[in-house]
Parts: structure tokens; C-alpha cells; sequence
């Protein structure tokens, strides 16, 4: 009986599959036809077709769940994509920070003439009656948690791979779910996986990753996922939770910006990254951290963000005149460094910073006084994280920035060979930091790390070949904006504390939730101390690539050969390098009231 989807159909019928399910029957121990019926049973819930009414009835749906924003798509790039999409099958996958993420890659295909893609989503979204009219329209909904459901992975790897062999698009979030914090969070390797398997099993087949940036002006759903961050329970999705999110549409808040980065060539890429070895296991990952790369090169600066950092940069009201002098030289090292900005817009401008704080009070997110001489802005009570969130939305264009300040403290500390000093710093920086930034690869880092400190000194750069501790205070003294405070500060404190609790738990093992748990429970205790900067610091999203690293170094299993003093010396680490922030602040000057 026909499924009215052709990929299910032919996996069905296809004698390759069917032979894959009687070896993985064997390997468990099961029954061949109840595998076989399980895995038919599982087709069905994640086949997806393109039907073309039920497509015009979700683009209504979509467009009329849209209307909070207005979609601003990188026209330029989309009619690249047009020449590209009759060759190839292109993969888009997108940065995640709201529900409508899935919504406006379909929107921006079907606005420029691209083949509609199938978009895969989570299964928890896949509730009556949408999801019959989702499916029709190329939605394909999975499941997340599928370790002890050996069947179901075979089947989505092979519906993934005939998809792929069938020339289709498909569209996905690399971070498999929403960002709480406002950055691109650590990509998920499940689905790139597949498609990876899908080429190697098939050589004439190709397809072409298209890294996609989406980023809002402002968002309906920030501070839910912030306090999601911070441990609160998820609200689950269903009916009523849709109406809910329907209804808050109704307030529009801006504009939503959509860019496409550089196309990845993902067969050329596989090639160049095994040369020669087929069984190189860290393949997918590196392909998925060179895309995540390539999305944040391709986020634009939204004057959100840079008003939201001017504010937290402050930590205080500051008037109209005050939020422009503290943006100026940020305006002018993003100018600098060429990174675009959303819509084109004049960050120094004083009707658009304007409008935007205004934006920004009617939303919440700041409040406004003006009962004085002059109107002052800012930043709400419990909105911190909120603010966060935007600034962070901006985050990866400052982390070089800050890690060159580190760097040069570290120079003005160390031996008379500043540059290299500097140099063995920020690579010490990119490894601490790489599983919460996306970086360069190793050998290009240290050509950005130059090109920032040629930023940074106030001369013509030639300093650069050889400078003294002496030249490193000098253009920390010198340098504006400097941002290690603001950028890295709450992530080094969130590291500090879990060096911490990981060396108080002296020898012990570490198992996962707990231990994150204790790190929230102390968390909390050290933010009334006064003991981290702020509160966002008190994060499951920054605790997690904390712990991540630290696993990565061998820290958390209690077998490890004098355990105690690595974790000590974690800990010494970290609170070194918070020192180092701390000497950064002391150079900063303070922004006008």
C-alpha cells in the first residue's frame, strides 16, 4: 500500500534495506519481520512529501506565525543558491535561537525560486492537527533520543541517505536545538552523520552545505529560554502552547535578518580532510565546525546588540549621548574589521539607536526615566539576561578581540619576546575556549590573532614583527573599545566555578546532572556573594562546555593517574585567566553618563 511519499515507497521495496534490517534482526536477537514492521512503522511517522496545496496552506500558516517580524533575506546570495540548486542537493543548515528558525528557511526558498527542502524538526512538535498538514509540506519530524532505539537509527539513516540519493534539499538547525544564550551553541553531528554515510555509499552523488545565519531584532521567546538556562523546566509542546505562541506574534518586533554563508562542497571537503583516510572519525565533526564558523561569519550586527552591549557595558543609566560615545569605537572596530551589519544600518546614527532603545523599552528589556534634565536608559530589573541574549547575538565577532587583549596582558607580564608571548597566549585562549567558540582552524588563527593586535596598536603595525612588555601596556592603554570584561568574563567565571566544584570533589567521579545541579545551587550562592560578575554567569549552557572540556582532558573519570592535582591545576588555570580580565577592566575607561 502506497504511503503517498516515494522515499518511503521505495525503502520498502528497496532489497539493499530490507537486507540491513534482517543484519541488524540477527545482531538483536529479534524477530526478522518485526524488525522489518518496526522500521516500516517508523518510516511512516517520519515521511514527509511536497504536496502543492498543503504547501500553500503552511506558507499562509507560516507567514501569518511570521508577523511579529518582517524577514530581510540576502537577495545577493539567494540568487547564487538559484544555479547551484539545479546541480546539486543543497543542505541548509541554519543557526537556531527561535521556534520560527524552521519557518523562514522555507519562506526565503519559496520567495527565490529554490526547490523547497525538507526541514527536519524535533518530534516534540509533531502534534495533531498540525502535523498532518507539516508532513505534506515537507516537514519531517525525529526523534532525539534514540540511543536504545538501534532500528529507528537505521531506518532514519536510510531514509536521510535515499533523500539525499533522490537530489532533494534539506534544512536543519547544526545546534539540534534553540540557543538559551543567545549564541551559537555546540553543533550536533547526528544528521551530517548520515548524509556523510549517504555520499560515501553512493559516489555520484553530491550535495552542497549552505550555512545559514538567522537573527531577530528582538524575539517573543528570550526570556523563557533564558530562565530555561538557568535550570527552569521547559513548558512542553502542544495545542495550547501554540496558541500561546501564536498570540504573542501579534506584537510586532522588527526585523529578522536571514544570510547565507559560503556553500561548503561537503564531497571535495570529506576528501580534503581524510586525505587519503577513509576512516577518519573526526571528519563530521570538523565539517560541522567549519560550517558553524561559516554561519557566524555570515551573522550580521544587529544595532540591538550593540546597544544592549553599550548598556551592560555601562551597568548604569546612561543618556542618549552616553549609549552613542560608548558604541563609537565599537562602530569603528566592526568598520575595521568589515563585519556587516543588519540592514545596513549606521551604528553611530542617532535616530536608529534612538528608535532602538525605545524598541527596547516597549518590549521590556530596558526602562527609560525622564523626570530630570535628560532622558536615561536602562537596563530593566531581571532583564540581564535578556540583554545578554542580544548582545550575544554579536558575541563572535568580539572573542578574537578579547582574546588579543588577553594575549597582550599576558606580553606585558611575560618575557622581553612580547609576540611570542602573546602568540603561545591566544592559542592557549582558543583551546581553553573551543568548545563554547567557533575558531579558525589552528594554522589560520594566528593570522587573525596579528591581524587584531595590528588593531589594537595605535601606530602603523610594524611594532608587530617585535614588541617589549613595555609596547603591550602601552596599546592596552591606548586601545579602545576593549572588551575581554564583557565578552569573556561571564564564561570564565562559569568555567571557574565548575574548576572549582570539579577540584572539590577531589578524586571523586563526576556524574553529569548532579554535578550540574551543585554548579546552579553554588552558582547562585556565589552571585549573592558577589563572587561572579553577573548573573549569567549561573548557566547550564555555559556550565556544559565547562564540563565538556574538562572531560576532554581527562578530569572527570575517578581512574584518572593523580586526578586531584590535575584538577587542582584546572583550577589554578582559570583563576589566572579571570585575573587577567580583571587586568583588562583596570584599563578600561569608564563610558559617559
Amino acid at each position: 500500500m502506497s504511503s503517498d511519499t516515494p522515499e518511503v515507497d521505495q525503502l520498502l521495496a528497496d532489497d539493499g534495506f530490507a537486507a540491513r534490517l534482517a543484519e541488524l534482526a540477527g545482531s538483536l536477537g529479534r524477530d526478522r519481520g518485526e524488525v522489518t514492521a518496526e522500521a516500516a512503522g517508523y518510516l511512516r511517522e517520519m515521511g514527509a512529501m511536497h504536496s502543492p496545496r498543503a504547501m500553500r496552506s503552511w506558507s499562509r500558516f507560516t507567514t501569518w506565525m511570521f508577523r511579529a517580524h518582517e524577514l530581510l533575506v540576502d537577495e545577493e546570495a539567494a540568487r547564487r543558491l538559484q544555479e547551484l540548486d539545479r546541480r546539486y542537493s543543497l543542505l541548509f543548515l541554519f543557526s537556531h535561537r527561535s521556534y520560527l528558525d524552521g519557518a523562514a528557511v522555507p519562506v526565503a526558498l519559496d520567495r527565490h525560486g529554490l526547490s523547497p527542502a525538507y526541514t527536519l524538526g524535533g518530534a516534540n512538535l509533531s502534534f495533531f492537527p498540525v502535523n498532518r498538514l507539516a508532513r505534506r509540506a515537507g516537514i519531517v519530524y525525529i526523534r532525539r533520543a534514540t540511543q536504545k532505539l538501534p532500528v529507528y537509527r537505521l531506518t532514519l539513516r536510510a531514509y536521510i541517505g535515499r533523500l539525499i540519493r533522490n537530489r532533494k534539499n534539506l534544512s536543519w538547525s547544526i545546534e539540534g536545538g534553540r540557543t538559551r544564550t543567545g549564541k551559537l551553541r555546540p553543533p550536533t553531528y547526528g544528521i551530517l552523520r548520515y548524509v556523510v554515510d549517504a555520499l560515501d555509499a553512493d559516489p555520484d552523488t553530491e550535495a552542497l552545505i549552505v550555512p545559514v545565519s538567522i537573527v531577530y531584532e528582538q524575539l517573543h521567546e528570550v526570556g523563557a529560554m533564558t530562565a530555561e538556562a538557568r535550570g527552569a523546566r521547559k513548558r512542553p509542546e502542544d495545542v495550547r502552547w501554540l496558541i500561546r505562541f501564536a498570540r504573542l506574534q501579534a506584537s510586532r518586533l522588527g526585523r529578522a535578518y536571514l544570510d547565507f554563508g559560503e556553500p561548503v562542497p561537503l564531497r571535495e571537503r570529506m576528501a580534503e580532510l581524510r586525505d587519503g583516510d577513509r576512516q577518519d572519525r573526526h571528519v563530521v565533526e570538523r565539517i560541522a565546525l567549519d560550517v558553524s564558523h561559516r554561519i557566524n561569519q555570515a551573522t550580521p550586527v544587529t544595532v540591538t546588540a550593540v546597544v544592549c552591549l553599550a548598556l551592560l557595558a555601562a551597568d548604569r543609566a546612561l543618556t542618549l549621548d552616553g549609549v552613542l560615545q560608548t558604541i563609537a569605537p565599537m562602530a569603528t572596530y566592526i568598520e575595521s574589521r568589515r563585519w556587516p551589519v543588519a540592514g545596513a544600518a549606521d551604528l553611530t546614527d542617532r535616530d536608529t539607536v534612538g528608535r532602538t532603545l525605545h524598541e527596547l523599552v516597549a518590549s521590556g528589556v530596558l526602562t527609560s526615566y525622564d523626570g530630570g534634565t535628560d532622558t536615561v536608559w536602562v537596563i530593566g530589573p531581571g532583564q540581564h539576561l535578556v540583554a545578554a541574549f542580544y548582545r550575544n547575538t554579536a558575541i563572535h565577532l568580539l572573542v578574537d578581540r578579547a582574546i588579543g587583549e588577553l594575549a597582550l596582558v599576558a606580553a606585558a607580564e611575560g618575557d622581553p619576546d612580547g609576540l611570542t608571548t602573546a602568540t603561545e597566549e591566544a592559542l592557549r585562549l582558543r583551546d581553553l575556549l573551543k568548545f563554547d567558540f567557533f575558531f579558525a582552524r589552528r594554522r589560520d588563527f594566528a593570522e587573525q590573532m596579528a591581524l587584531e593586535l595590528a588593531i589594537i596598536e595605535p601606530g602603523d603595525g610594524v611594532g608587530l614583527r617585535e614588541f617589549t612588555p613595555a609596547d603591550a601596556r602601552h596599546w592596552l592603554q591606548h586601545a579602545e573599545p576593549l572588551v575581554a570584561p564583557l565578552v569573556l568574563r561571564p564564561f570564565l567565571d562559569a568555567y571557574h566555578l565548575v574548576a572549582d566544584r570539579l577540584a572539590a570533589a577531589g578524586d571523586g567521579n563526576v556524574e553529569e546532572a548532579p554535578f550540574l545541579d551543585e554548579c546552579l545551587r553554588v552558582g547562585r550562592q556565589w552571585a549573592l556573594q558577589g563572587r561572579l560578575s553577573s548573573e549569567e554567569s549561573v548557566s547550564l549552557e555555559l556550565f556544559k562546555p565547562a564540563l565538556q572540556l574538562a572531560r576532554h582532558r581527562g578530569l572527570l573519570d575517578a581512574g584518572t593517574p593523580d586526578l586531584p592535582q590535575r584538577r587542582a591545576e584546572f583550577l589554578d588555570e582559570l583563576r589566572e585567566t579571570a585575573r587577567r580580565v580583571t587586568v583588562v577592566a583596570g584599563y578600561t575607561r569608564q563610558p559617559p553618563v
